[in-house]
């Protein structure tokens, strides 16, 4: 984990706006796993972040003034250049408006951003669940877990979650509609999966690896379906993980799993914010935040990902 010393604080002269740019005053950041991934250049999907140069990652922000087409000063908008209290948007990046009717702006970095997505891909498309099935969704009180279980709940599954303390089991089965919470501390999750489930799960969506997947994969039933979605176990190396034997459990029930990068699946952003927005609107999908103030707090938030001190998206309030 990287400590104080990893990270330093600058400013830097902000140019005015060229053709096609847009100047951003972020009020809002997003929080991820892949953030220290990609310190430690173990991303194999994106580059390393360069030593020496600002990290970057989701962010919320007010316009504040626009070369560019469609974007005006004032608009609400998301983008990728976070890290930092201004952000200049060259042509090529990606800066998005957002409708804050909908909800409120944190909302996009997380419940209607890309965590809210990838459990709207992983519960719909990849393990594809449908209504009377068993589904078990690892750290079910994460960002990304947390909505997989409900979306799972609206679509008509029983739903069981994972988390690692006694008040994350209780926002998960009180708050979020988990039917039955799994404390990792309580002892081995695979036997707490399988009295659970005694008849075994139709589907997964794993945000752990480890001994999380490895008991997903002995408790599904023949012709279940896995969705991959992360593996936060790995920063730990004596937490044990899926071995031989329990792959073959992948052939003798004729398991199928798929891994899931959110951005393969951007062009299914509009349905998705159609379908989860009205949930949010209609109070039936909740979403909790980790809220810390101030830039020089991102370190310790991405430290606390890892700590497991987050419960729901963790994200990062500014100023203005």
């Amino acid at each position: 984990m990287p400590g104080a010393s990893a990270f330093a604080f600058g400013t830097a002269e902000v140019p005015e706006p060229g053709p096609g740019e847009v100047l951003v005053r972020n009020t809002w950041l997003s929080v991820e796993p892949y953030m220290l991934e990609r310190m430690n250049g173990q991303v194999a999907y994106m580059p390393p972040f360069d030593v020496g140069a600002t990290m970057d990652g989701a962010a919320i922000g007010e316009v504040l003034e626009s070369r560019r087409e469609g974007v005006s000063p004032g608009d609400t908008v998301w983008h990728l250049l976070g890290w930092r209290e201004l952000a200049l948007a060259r042509q090529d990046d990606l800066v998005v408006p957002v409708d804050t009717d909908v909800a409120p702006p944190s909302a996009y970095l997380g419940v209607l951003g890309t965590p809210g997505l990838a459990a709207w891909i992983g519960i719909t498309d990849i393990a594809a669940v449908q209504a009377g099935e068993t589904v078990f969704v690892s750290a079910a009180a994460g960002a990304v877990g947390s909505l997989a279980a409900q979306i799972a709940k609206l679509r008509g599954a029983r739903v069981i979650g994972s988390a690692g303390s006694a008040a994350k089991v209780e926002y998960m089965t009180d708050e979020l509609g988990v039917d039955v919470g799994l404390n990792r501390h309580d002892g081995p999750i695979a036997e707490q999966l399988a009295a659970a489930a005694p008849e075994g799960i139709h589907a997964a969506f794993d945000n752990v690896g480890g001994d999380h997947l490895a008991a997903a994969i002995r408790a599904m039933r023949p012709h279940g379906r896995i969705a991959l979605c992360g593996a936060i176990a790995r920063v730990d190396p004596d937490t044990p993980g899926v071995d031989a034997r329990t792959l073959y459990e992948i052939v003798v029930r004729r398991v199928s799993m798929r891994g899931l990068l959110v951005l393969d699946h951007m062009d299914r952003l509009a349905a998705f914010r159609e379908e989860v927005g009205a949930w949010l609107r209609d109070g039936r999908i909740r979403s909790r935040e980790t809220v810390l103030d101030g830039l020089d707090a991102m370190p310790a938030a991405l430290n606390g990902l890892y700590r497991g001190e987050n419960t729901g998206k963790t994200v990062i309030r500014l100023d203005g």
